[in-house]
């Protein structure tokens, strides 16, 4: 784990939570403007332990991909999201993971509600472990990527049409 000072750590900590939050709240627009030119979001099938692009994941978007996703969610068509799913996770056991210059790792637990009311109606839970690769940049921190380790990642899993 990596020392930093206290208002580090703290803009770590705020970061991660609203991220959470914009997600959970379907404010796409203000979630994509967190993200860094050179944004890789991966959800990868089991472990990742692996590179992206060497074995099936089940999302593993560039920057360009991931705006399209986006721009699919806020279209209000995008029927796995029609209407959107109320959505809100808890996040714990934030730890900076390595810290060289201005870019730190970060890893944290999540447990995401969705209720599917598009779907089957059903609260779904999604469990897991976040990291995320995030820059301090002139305008505050950003994330130029983010890794979602699902606990049941290879498990038949319903698709994941939200932010995760």
């Amino acid at each position: 784990m990596a020392t930093v000072d206290e208002p580090t750590r703290h803009d770590i900590e705020a970061f991660v939570y609203l991220e959470a939050r914009l997600a959970d709240e379907s404010r796409y627009d203000e979630w994509e403007a967190l993200v860094t030119d050179d944004m890789h979001y991966w959800v990868p099938f089991g472990p990742g332990d692996y590179e992206p692009g060497t074995r099936v994941s089940y999302i593993n978007d560039n920057r360009a991909r991931l705006g399209t996703r986006i721009r699919q969610l806020a279209t209000g068509v995008h029927h796995a999201q029609d209407p959107p799913s109320s959505m809100r996770r808890v996040v714990s056991n934030i730890e900076i993971l390595s810290a060289e210059g201005d870019e730190f790792e970060v890893g944290s637990n999540f447990v995401l509600y969705e209720h599917a009311v598009q779907a089957t109606g059903h609260l779904r839970l999604w469990a897991g472990r976040a990291t995320h690769r995030l820059r301090r940049t002139p305008d505050g921190l950003r994330m130029a990527a983010k890794k979602v380790e699902l606990v049941n990642s290879t498990s038949p899993l319903p698709n994941l049409p939200c932010i995760i």
